[in-house]
């Protein structure tokens, strides 16, 4: 069935659901934990190895997902993810010491492994190539909608709640494993042992693609509310960045299953470039940023952010057949969760040298040097489904 909404696919309900609770996890304190080590004393270097610890273990982990699901099956594999992402956030109120926050870190990097691959593999299971733009819009739109919430509040809620407020909305994930549970029960292909290697290759570059945005994105979001004055304008500018990035990432994926993905890539990467540009100009002046500027920006970025991310995943399922929908899957979260863990990294380590400024200057360069990829109608070796 091609008409009706692709909310209604059965399994579609639960998938959506565990994705909304964990990622409000994750989003919670995306932007918290840096300022956890922070307030324990970290530098910009030790806040940036935060999220970068995170994505560090959330990649080794999406490297072995998909053997894991072969091995285990659906139900353990999800549940584990969900417990691991979000239990260990009640333990991070024992220390804000920078070691101790690295290791749960890294524990939740196991649990965002999988459920980054899992619920990006499950909805090329459950919906059909003709809509599967739509389906990943939805998915795209319960995975933006609690960093709308979070993302933007999670520094406000910390300074005027307390940060372990924010750690208990961090545990969320942990209810995730009911619908976990219940999507497992429902499910009767598990990704098969198949002796044909996937098509790594020819998934680099939608990968750089996505790589190329959230190194900017992930940038933004970890160090927003060191290099704004203003702890308001942070949760404006992330909020604007979170609502952009929740209705591109939606809206794009029915133009992309009119149009098809790659007529809307460049102009996306340049967009990423132009608005790390204005950024980087709004924050010059440590103690006084442009408010206008840094609006402006962040929406830009947003926008760029969410769609080039349902695009690169709708490129990337139509290069592979439903064996591989697993390390296809596992190939683009690794693309979307190395570019965050890096953009934390090198900014972090930009700017304890120079300035947030230069060093967001160096993250729209990076992500302007993936435009070749983007320019033609067709990225190397994508087929259409």
């Amino acid at each position: 069935m091609v008409n009706g909404s692709v909310r209604r696919v059965p399994g579609m309900p639960l998938l959506l659901a565990m994705t909304v609770l964990g990622f409000s996890g994750y989003a919670a304190l995306l932007a918290v934990a840096p300022l956890w080590a922070v307030h324990g004393g970290a530098d910009a270097v030790g806040a940036g190895l935060v999220n970068g610890v995170l994505m560090l273990f959330t990649v080794l982990t999406q490297l072995f997902v998909p053997s894991a699901l072969r091995r285990f099956g659906w139900g353990p594999v999800l549940v584990a993810g969900m417990l691991l992402l979000g239990l260990p956030a009640l333990a991070l109120g024992v220390s804000d010491a920078l070691g101790p926050t690295l290791a749960l870190s890294a524990v939740r990097g196991l649990g965002f492994g999988v459920l980054t691959v899992t619920g990006s593999a499950l909805v090329a299971e459950l919906v059909e190539p003709q809509r599967r733009g739509k389906a990943i819009g939805a998915y795209g739109l319960a995975i933006a909608g609690p960093q709308i919430v979070f993302l933007s509040a999670g520094p406000w809620i910390a300074e005027q709640l307390g940060f372990r407020v924010v750690f208990a909305v961090a545990a969320l994930p942990a209810l995730a494993a009911v619908p976990a549970i219940g999507l497992a029960r429902m499910l009767d292909h598990v990704p098969e042992d198949v002796h044909e290697r996937a098509p790594y290759a020819r998934l680099l570059p939608p990968m750089a693609l996505l790589i190329g945005a959230t190194l900017a994105g992930g940038a933004l979001i970890t160090f927003m509310a060191q290099m704004s004055s203003d702890a308001v304008l942070t949760a404006l500018a992330l909020l604007l960045m979170s609502v952009a990035a929740a209705l591109a990432r939606w809206r794009i994926g029915a133009w992309a299953d009119r149009h098809g993905p790659h007529r809307f890539l460049a102009p996306l990467v340049l967009l990423t470039t132009a608005g790390m540009i204005v950024i980087a100009w709004a924050v010059r002046d440590p103690q006084a940023t442009v408010a206008p500027a840094l609006m402006v920006g962040a929406t830009m970025v947003g926008l760029s952010y969410g769609a080039l991310q349902n695009l690169t995943l709708v490129v990337t399922f139509q290069t592979v057949s439903r064996q591989h929908y697993g390390p296809a899957s596992a190939m683009w979260n690794i693309g979307f969760d190395a570019g965050t863990g890096v953009g934390a990294v090198v900014v972090g380590m930009v700017a304890a040298g120079t300035s947030f400024s230069t060093a967001l200057l160096v993250a729209g360069a990076i992500s302007l040097l993936t435009l070749p990829l983007a320019l033609g109608r067709r990225l190397p070796g994508a087929r259409v489904s």
